[in-house]
C-alpha cells in the first residue's frame, strides 16, 4: 500500500501499470509522496521510495530546466534497486549494490524485465537505456 501523485493525465497509464505489477507481485519497497521527505529527492531516493510528482529541477547538464517529475509525469521505482548514474556518482549510494545489472534481483529494471515492459505497455519511456547516465528508476511519459 502506498500513495503516489502524477499529473491527472497519467492517471489512467499509471493504474494500468501498477495493477499489473501487483498481480505479477513485483516488489514496490515503500511509495509515499516526497512531502513525507521534505520535498528533499535525495532523503526519498535513500528510503528506497518509489515517487512520481515533485517540483525540481531536472538533474541533466545545459541550463537548468523543470525535471519531468515536476510536471507529474515521471516516476522513480525503487531507486536503490535502480541507481542513477551520473559522471560516476550513483543515487542513491545504496544503489552500488545493484550496478551489476546483469545479477537480476528483485525489484531490478532490466531490458525486457516485468517492470520495463509495463511501463512500454503504455507507451512510458525508461532511463535505463540512456547510454551517457543511465537513470535505471526512472519512467516517463515524455521520454525524458
Amino acid at each position: 500500500m502506498g500513495a503516489l501523485v502524477v499529473n491527472v493525465s497519467a492517471v489512467g497509464d499509471v493504474v494500468r501499470v501498477f495493477r499489473r505489477l501487483y498481480t505479477a507481485r513485483f516488489p514496490i519497497r515503500r511509495m509515499r509522496p516526497i512531502d513525507a521527505y521534505q520535498a528533499k529527492d535525495e532523503r526519498s531516493l535513500n528510503h528506497d521510495n518509489t515517487a512520481g510528482f515533485n517540483c525540481r529541477y531536472a538533474v541533466a547538464p545545459g541550463p537548468k530546466h523543470w525535471s519531468v517529475h515536476a510536471y507529474g509525469l515521471a516516476i522513480d521505482v525503487d531507486p536503490v534497486e535502480n541507481p542513477y548514474v551520473e559522471g560516476g556518482r550513483v543515487h542513491p549510494r545504496a544503489g552500488r549494490a545493484y550496478l551489476d545489472r546483469s545479477r537480476v534481483r528483485p525489484g531490478m529494471a532490466v531490458p525486457g524485465g516485468l517492470l520495463v515492459r509495463a511501463f512500454a505497455a503504455v507507451g512510458w519511456q525508461w532511463g535505463g537505456r540512456w547510454s551517457g547516465s543511465p537513470d535505471y528508476q526512472h519512467f516517463s511519459k515524455t521520454g525524458a
